[in-house]
């Protein structure tokens, strides 16, 4: 019989998955408080801390926000994207690090909260990098739980935790979903009447053009502010003596005038693309990109070889669901 006391911190993304894992354990009693993390690169299914609060709200959960978009932990997040102990994924992506930097943050909490156990909406063989049996093993390794991290949607294709053998949770009306197929889940969804947002566009960790741009950010830069990482994710990137960035409409070209700081920001005086220059020596050949850019502009070809972002056609490209 599951004790009526229990408690589970829930590391909770605010996708389906993480929803399913809070409403099983609520089923059988258990008080459920979750975590969620703010990443500098987005986190997969949600990464919506409103969207995950209004769940939570709803569900009756108490949820701790992590922000990593700033401060210490945006350093030390930082610190594993830039030299992962694991191999990363299609970008830059080092998931398996990610998520063990994650539990090991969570687990801080569930000590202070005095939780019985941590819990994930993980489910075996859904993500081909980070949640096979190896990689679910080294997590648990890495993060210091052992045995002691349940994830409700696979359990019963998992060892027992310590939590399972403890009567704390019945593993009896835990679940055996594996793959990447999403049936079980959205069946199971629609049985507790719960929404779930669509996926959103996940990682940037995992686009090619993001990644080049960040690689290039960490051989140029040893000390990297959330500022540079916002401005990675607008407008066409070059690098001369230093970077140039481009707008590529009125919004970006409005972004990069609030994320200038100390950089040169140059304003077209026919419409096209501000550019902000991070280095004086190429003011020049940005006012020449901002013509060649503009709406009427040509010649944009000869500035290839400064671009950051150009990827090559791959043959793998749309083959399967790229890891988050």
């Amino acid at each position: 019989m599951v004790k009526k006391t229990a408690k589970a911190l829930v590391l909770f993304s605010g996708g389906l998955d993480s929803r399913l894992a809070v409403k099983l354990l609520q089923e059988q009693g258990i008080k459920v408080v979750g975590i969620f993390f703010v990443l500098p690169f987005g986190g997969g299914c949600c990464n919506d801390r409103f969207c995950a609060f209004k769940f939570s709200q709803e569900q009756g959960f108490k949820l701790y926000i992590v922000d990593c978009s700033k401060g210490r932990n945006f350093q030390e997040y930082l610190a594993i994207i830039r030299k992962p102990k694991y191999p990363r994924g299609t970008g830059m992506n080092p998931c398996i690090d990610c998520r063990v930097f994650m539990l090991k943050k969570a687990k801080q909490l569930a000590k202070k909260l005095n939780a019985d156990f941590i819990a994930t909406g993980e489910v075996l063989g859904e993500r081909p990098l980070s949640q096979n049996m190896k990689a679910l093993r080294i997590v648990e390794k890495e993060a210091g739980l052992e045995g002691k991290l349940l994830r409700p949607l696979s359990a019963k294709l998992l060892p027992p935790t310590e939590a399972e053998k403890q009567g704390l949770v019945e593993r009896e009306k835990l679940l055996d979903i594996k793959g990447r197929q999403r049936k079980k889940q959205i069946e199971l969804a629609k049985r507790y009447r719960i929404d779930f947002p669509n996926p959103a566009g996940g990682c940037l960790l995992c686009d090619k053009a993001f990644s080049l741009r960040l690689a290039d950010l960490f051989k140029h830069r040893k000390k990297i502010t959330p500022r540079d990482i916002e401005l990675l994710k607008i407008g066409r990137h070059f690098r001369v003596h230093g970077k140039i960035v481009l707008g590529r409409n009125k919004q970006e070209n409005d972004m990069l005038e609030m994320l200038k700081g100390d950089n040169i920001l140059i304003v077209p005086e026919k419409p096209g693309p501000s550019a902000l220059v991070k280095d004086k020596r190429d003011v020049e050949i940005a006012k020449e990109m901002i013509a060649a850019y503009s709406k009427y502009g040509k010649g944009r070809e000869k500035f290839d070889k400064y671009r950051i972002d150009l990827v090559a056609e791959t043959k793998n490209k749309g083959k399967g669901e790229r890891e988050r």
